[in-house]
Parts: C-alpha cells; structure tokens; sequence
C-alpha cells in the first residue's frame, strides 16, 4: 500500500471514527457500564445567575420566566451580572427589585468570565444554576436540575436546550438534526460517567465545586465543568430540565456562534493542558473523542477528497467514494441554485454538516487573529430574526 492509500484510510478512517464510531461505542459503554444517578427531593438554596450585556430588548421576558420557576421562593435568589450594559438593561433589571431580582452592575465591559467570576463569589447558596438572557426556562426547570444533587458524586448537571420548531427554515431544520445527534452523545456520556461540556443555556452546579476561570475564557460551559470532573465529581445530562430556544434560520448567524465555539476549543487546548494528561483526566477519551477530533474533522475532509482524486484512477471502489464525496458536496450547492430542493433531507443534512465543518476552519482563524473573542455581545447573535423570548 503506498503512501496516498495510507493517508486516504487513516483520514477516511478518522472521519467514521469521528461521526460514527465514537457515537456508537459511547452508546456501548452506556449500556455495559451504566452509572446510576440517586436523584432524590433535594431543594438547596439556588442563585439563579444571568450574565447580559446590552440585553434591554429581552432581559425582562427572561427574568418573567424565573421568578415563575416551580421551587421555592425562600430558596431561590435571581442575580444578573451586568457587563457594562448602556442601553438600558441596568434600569429595565432594577424595576424588578420588589420582586426578588438582584443587580450587580459593572460600569466597564469585561466579558463573561469575569463577570461570572465576580457573580459566583457574591453568592453563598449551595447551588448556582447558570443560564442566559436569551432562552425561556421551563417552569420544572431549577427543580430538576437540583434532584440530581442528592448524589455526592454529581458536581454540576446540564439542562437540556430544545429547539422550538414554529417558523423552522430548511437549514434551521439541519441544525436541529445535528443537535439532537449532538444531545444523544451526551446522555450516553452523562450514563457511563460525564458530559464533555454542559448546555451553556442552563446548567447547575455545587458552589464549593466553582473555580474561577481564567478572564479572557471563551467556553464556560466546557471549562466549568471540567474543573468539576478534574476534582472527582461527575457532570450529567438531565433531559428534564429544559431551556427552549430557536434554531439558526441564518447561516450567517450560525457562523458568528460556531465559529467563537471552534476558538474556543482551540483555547481549551492552549491554556488547560492538564485536561489532556489521560492520568490526571478520567474523561480524557470523551474529550479527545467528542472535541479533539471534531476540529481534525474538516481538514480530514479535505486529505480524504485530495487523496481520493489521486486514487480515482486505480480502482472502481475509489471512484465510488469519490462519486459519493462529490455528490454531498455538491448537495448545498444544488440547494442555492434550486431553493425547492431545500426541503429535502439529504440536501438539509448536508448543507448543515459541511456549513458546520467549514465554520470550524473559520474557527481557528479567529483564535489565531483575534484576542478578543471572549468579549461576546448581544448583538452579534440576535433571536435569529425571531421576537426576543
């Protein structure tokens, strides 16, 4: 076998490993080595903390569906963190101050992490439930998010984010297909031992596991939580605590998130080297498989495609691939130039999968030109066209 054949199999390989075989053989340990969650009536004292900037448009409607959260009022306190917000959300959270709603305004925009850093440290309850200004909460939400804290061995506990499907466009129904395979991961990790990362939209943890983190940190929602699983505690999946939000209709707006989340991969690797000692990390093979390699992913795509080409000529099996490659390229194309064709399935997949796979490319652009990522805003990603929820 010559060396173009080498490289086309471990690249081909690489990609089913990736897409297919992690998902398959997490499914598998899942199912041979389940671990038990001894959930139980558990109510600790919550802050519920929202970090916003400039979030007037939406802020209220998100504060409405927490103060009508089904836990107890006496345990429950609502803190938004306020990243130098000038458009009037200080005001619009402040008007919520007879009714529980605490402010902590700061006059300078710093970026989330400090934000949350600072949010964390302003609060004594046992439990902190992180989410955003943008998803409505079920009312159930905060209450089983904190069952899962009966089990000393649980950390921190993942909500689950659930697309709202009214109005879907074509590719808005792509993303969703890949987030509901991207969710069936992560219950089958949560079952055998973590999650990687958490629903950065709602997610709870115990106030003694919370570390700070670094202040120019992109992925709270993946660092947090491996601070957690480093310390000896498990992350789960908790399908029964909802937030609803919208899918992209816009590729353009699923490009602005994917594109700060690949750079925010790329910044796991740089500044937490100690997540990637296989000793010290007892989640090291999710991690390398669920995250590591989904940024190997695209340029394994195109090593597979060039080398594929070169090998077209030596036998039909290698035209066959190559017959298949060109079609699923081709696939988004077919749906530019033919806007009926977007409904179908295989052009909603495609369109989303190599979208995504490209994004991540543009991702680590970004890591490498822009030290500033982390400073994300609320105009960058709107409600994707949508009234704000």
């Amino acid at each position: 076998m010559g060396i173009v054949e080498v490289v086309f199999t471990v690249g081909l390989a690489l990609l089913a490993y990736t897409y297919l075989g992690y998902p398959a053989l997490i499914w598998a340990f899942a199912q041979l080595f389940p671990r038990t969650v001894h959930r139980g009536a558990c109510q600790p004292r919550v802050t519920v903390i929202i970090v916003a900037h400039n979030e007037a448009a939406r802020i209220g409607r998100k504060l409405e569906t927490c103060l009508a959260l089904d836990y107890p009022k006496e345990k429950l306190r609502i803190l938004v963190a306020s990243d130098g917000s000038d458009d009037g959300t200080n005001e619009r959270v402040a008007s919520y101050a007879a009714r529980g709603v605490a402010l902590l305004a700061f006059p300078v925009r710093r970026g989330k992490a400090s934000c949350l850093n600072d949010a964390v440290a302003n609060c004594d309850e046992e439990v902190i439930v992180l989410t955003d200004a943008r998803q409505r909460l079920d009312a159930y939400a905060v209450r089983r998010l904190a069952e899962n804290f009966a089990d000393p061995s649980v950390g921190a506990v993942s909500g689950e984010l659930v697309f709202e499907a009214d109005g879907i466009t074509e590719f808005g129904e792509g993303v969703d297909a890949y987030w509901r395979y991207e969710k069936f991961i992560r219950r089958q990790e949560s079952r055998w031992h973590s999650v990687v990362g958490v629903t950065g939209a709602l997610y709870a943890l115990r106030r003694e596991c919370f570390r700070q983190i670094p202040e120019d940190t992109i992925l709270d929602d993946v660092v947090i939580p491996m601070n957690v699983i480093m310390e000896g505690r498990r992350v789960i999946f908790e399908s029964r605590a909802i937030a609803y939000d919208l899918p992209s209709d816009d590729p353009r707006q699923e490009k602005l998130r994917k594109v700060r989340t690949i750079a925010g991969n790329y910044q796991l690797i740089s500044s937490h080297l100690p997540f990637f000692v296989p000793w010290r990390n007892p989640i090291f093979f999710q991690l390398v498989s669920h995250k590591l390699l989904r940024l190997v992913a695209p340029f394994g795509m195109a090593v597979v495609l060039i080398t594929n080409v070169m090998l077209a000529g030596r036998a039909v099996p290698y035209q066959g691939l190559l017959a298949a490659q060109l079609l699923a390229y081709a696939l988004p194309g077919i749906g530019c130039v033919w806007p009926y064709s977007r409904k179908w399935k295989p052009v909603k997949l495609a369109t989303a999968f190599v979208l995504l796979n490209w994004f991540a490319v543009l991702g680590l652009v970004e890591f490498l030109r822009n030290r500033n990522v982390h400073v994300w805003g609320s105009k960058q990603l709107t409600p994707f066209g949508k009234p704000p929820i």
